[in-house]
């Protein structure tokens, strides 16, 4: 019986869906089916995919509507337990699916991703992207730092990720916001855990005409209010106060923010000798050192500076903090 179907939606890919295809049907893992939804590509998309011959292949053309809509119908026809992202830029490498699959059933998580190659479109480095590559491969690999982390970025790069079906079942949301962020943070809400693949499985393309570069659903500022939507109806729904550690350039706006929604800052935490002893906004600053321990009151840490977050850490721990369950990474 098969178990996984990959849902690929395309949009005007005519010059790239043939290689993403193809990286998908020369998996390791054969017994797979890919259903193409066309997007109601204007170009050579179409042919293009027709071309492909192979029975594990369903194309589907339809009426332009968004990603969101073009793949929620891919997954509505999909019959398989488990149902794999893919985007018509990028690249799977050949053992992708068979890795992602052991790891979701070893370990019982709901959706997996893996490390990735950022590209440009010469296949190249992406320069422009490396901090956030460096961040996906390095600092969010485990299910704790993922959990932990989600409040800062996107854990996940969306078309790496395998899952159960009832994951995507919850559907893309077509609003202002990034639906495939706006998907990971309800799943992690309603308790699905999360993993990633150590090895690098993936060449993620970040071309000029990708949607993440041109789409103001994908801009800084959406997923600002993605992430704050999110924590007011998660972690701080209900939350009568909270800690804040850092009030510098990153964790400025957050405690402007935190007010603006009436949620009082009990106290905040600065490494910087120049605020420490004075208030922010009518908060008392305090050094680091002096954190108090955990008694159940959700502590953000809003820093920016590299390397900053993977210190911190300890600090916390040792204050009976479980980052993902009352403290949280926000940026």
């Amino acid at each position: 019986m098969c178990e996984v179907t990959v849902v690929l939606p395309v949009f005007n890919a005519a010059p790239t869906i043939g290689r993403a295809i193809g990286s998908i049907l020369d998996q390791t893992l054969h017994d797979i089916r890919l259903i193409v939804v066309d997007d109601g590509s204007t170009d050579g998309t179409a042919d293009a995919v027709r071309q492909v011959g192979d029975p594990r292949l369903r194309f589907v053309p339809r009426t332009h509507g968004g990603v969101a809509a073009a793949t929620n119908a891919a997954v509505q026809l999909a019959d398989t337990p488990l149902i794999a992202r893919m985007d018509a830029d990028d690249f799977a490498h050949p053992t992708k699916l068979e890795r992602q699959l052991h790891l979701l059933t070893s370990h019982d998580f709901d959706a997996v991703g893996c490390r990735v190659r950022i590209v440009d479109e010469a296949g190249q480095a992406s320069r422009s992207m490396s901090r956030y590559e460096r961040w996906i491969n390095d600092e969010t690999i485990e299910s704790e730092q993922i959990a932990a982390l989600r409040f800062v970025e996107f854990p996940l790069v969306n078309p790496t990720i395998l899952a159960r079906r009832s994951y995507f079942e919850l559907g893309f949301r077509d609003d202002e916001l990034p639906e495939d962020y706006d998907l990971m943070l309800r799943a992690a809400a309603a308790g699905m855990r999360f993993g990633k693949v150590r090895e690098i499985l993936f060449d993620w393309s970040d071309g000029a005409d990708r949607l993440t570069r041109n789409d103001s659903r994908y801009s800084a500022d959406a997923f600002a209010r993605c992430r704050r939507r999110h924590l007011l109806t998660g972690p701080l729904n209900g939350a009568p106060l909270v800690d804040l550690w850092g009030v510098g350039q990153t964790g400025k706006p957050w405690l402007r923010w935190l007010q603006e929604n009436n949620i009082e800052v009990r106290r905040a935490y600065e490494v910087d000798g120049r605020k420490v002893g004075g208030q922010m906004h009518g908060v008392n600053v305090v050094h680091p050192s002096d954190l108090a321990g955990a008694d159940g009151t959700p502590l953000l840490i809003a820093v920016g500076a590299d390397g900053a977050r993977p210190t911190i850490l300890p600090q916390i721990e040792k204050r009976n903090y479980v980052c993902g369950r009352d403290a949280w990474f926000v940026a």
